[in-house]
């Protein structure tokens, strides 16, 4: 056994300066959040109205990695604890220099229907994959489902779905006089238009019908509420006219046609449509084929890909079958005529999912006077 001899006359080697415990100190704790961001929970807060009324603007939420596992990183080369660009100085905070293999460590769940899912939207594909946007929305069909919409009811399998969280319906309201009485009434029953000042709809004439009133997104007991009211002429379910819906479109946000068949789905009526599934095997045909483009294309990485005549082409010739490499979702907003989800872009690859929505920390009115902005009764709520 060999031993370090230690010079007993040396001289004690000096302390660190204090600028280097500070640097020491930092780079263990950048690397630390890093380890726990990536591998345990990460910090989220919910921009927009597409999951109300489950999730609102302003709720703080933890989003659990360890649900479904953590997935290694694709883009390695990046600045620790950025997404995309590097705050206050917006330049872009990644090199895609060096793209890997990714793969999901084992967590204790798999992904469920209603889970409400954190993911990387997959349409935008100038990002890597890691690095796309991150969505929050509900899960609504797993692979091996078949997704179905009619008159704004889920069908999964041929059959009603049970749809957890509390979804919002977009209704117009008419009215015979909009005044403080309907205002205040609005305010008390939760109704918020977000591009408004004070958050409060403002009431407008309807350019089909020319009639007097508000658009409103709400649940369906809000909406028995204004029913009974005597200020309320007529409620009925508004639904806008939208671009194409998938898979019609090329890709969202492009309109531009792509399918042979053209189905013309709604918001409201869209489907039925398989979700696939891990070594399911898909005969294509031109009246099919642009329901699996972006899969055979973008999301499995195969190579010599290109639509021609209808068809997906491998390396110029026609690609008859193809075997799916990994599991499908289908994501949509619990605000159901206010949310940009798989029923413009497509499924959600396994790869693309981040994690599980698991609880609202703080949650913050951004219409709230000081005395009300925090909204105390979703504090700590646990996501369902």
């Amino acid at each position: 056994m060999l031993f370090r001899k230690t010079d007993p006359t040396a001289p004690p080697k000096p302390p660190k300066s204090k600028s280097r415990e500070w640097v020491d100190s930092l780079l263990f704790a950048v690397i630390a959040a890093t380890l726990i961001r990536w591998a345990t929970f990460e910090a989220y807060v919910i921009p927009s109205p597409s999951m109300e009324h489950s999730l609102l603007v302003g709720d703080y939420l933890f989003v659990s990695k360890l649900h479904y596992g953590p997935i290694t990183p694709q883009t390695p080369l990046q600045v620790p604890l950025t997404h995309q660009t590097v705050p206050v100085f917006g330049f872009k905070s990644y090199s895609d220099l060096i793209q890997l293999p990714t793969y999901r460590f084992p967590g204790f769940s798999s992904i469920k229907r209603n889970d409400v899912v954190v993911f990387h939207v997959p349409h935008e594909q100038q990002y890597p994959a890691d690095l796309r946007t991150n969505y929050i929305k509900r899960c609504i069909a797993i692979a091996g489902d078949t997704i179905e919409i009619r008159n704004g009811q889920v069908f999964l399998n041929g059959k009603p779905g049970a749809i957890g969280g509390q979804p919002q319906t977009d209704y117009f309201m008419e009215v015979e006089t909009p005044n403080d009485e309907v205002r205040q009434a609005l305010h008390d029953q939760g109704v918020v238009d977000y591009t408004k000042p004070d958050g409060i709809p403002v009431a407008g004439t309807l350019e089909e019908t020319g009639k007097l009133g508000y658009i409103i997104s709400c649940q369906t007991s809000v909406a028995e509420y204004f029913r009974k009211q005597p200020y309320v002429k007529s409620l009925t379910v508004y639904s806008p006219l939208r671009q194409p819906l998938f898979p019609d479109a090329a890709d969202y946000p492009v309109s531009g046609a792509m399918s042979a068949v053209q189905r013309k789905w709604q918001l409201d009526s869209f489907g039925p449509l398989p979700v696939p599934k891990k070594g399911q095997t898909i005969a294509l045909t031109p009246a099919n084929a642009a329901i699996y483009y972006k899969i055979v294309s973008q999301y499995e990485h195969n190579q010599g890909i290109s639509w021609k005549d209808g068809m997906i082409q491998q390396n110029g010739q026609p690609l008859t079958s193809y075997t799916i490499k990994q599991n499908y979702y289908w994501m949509m907003g619990d605000n159901r005529h206010n949310s940009e989800d798989s029923r413009f872009w497509g499924f959600v690859p396994e790869d693309h999912v981040v994690g599980k929505a698991v609880l609202i920390w703080l949650s913050l009115d951004p219409f709230g006077d000081l005395a009300h902005k925090v909204r105390w009764n979703r504090l700590f709520h646990t996501i369902d």
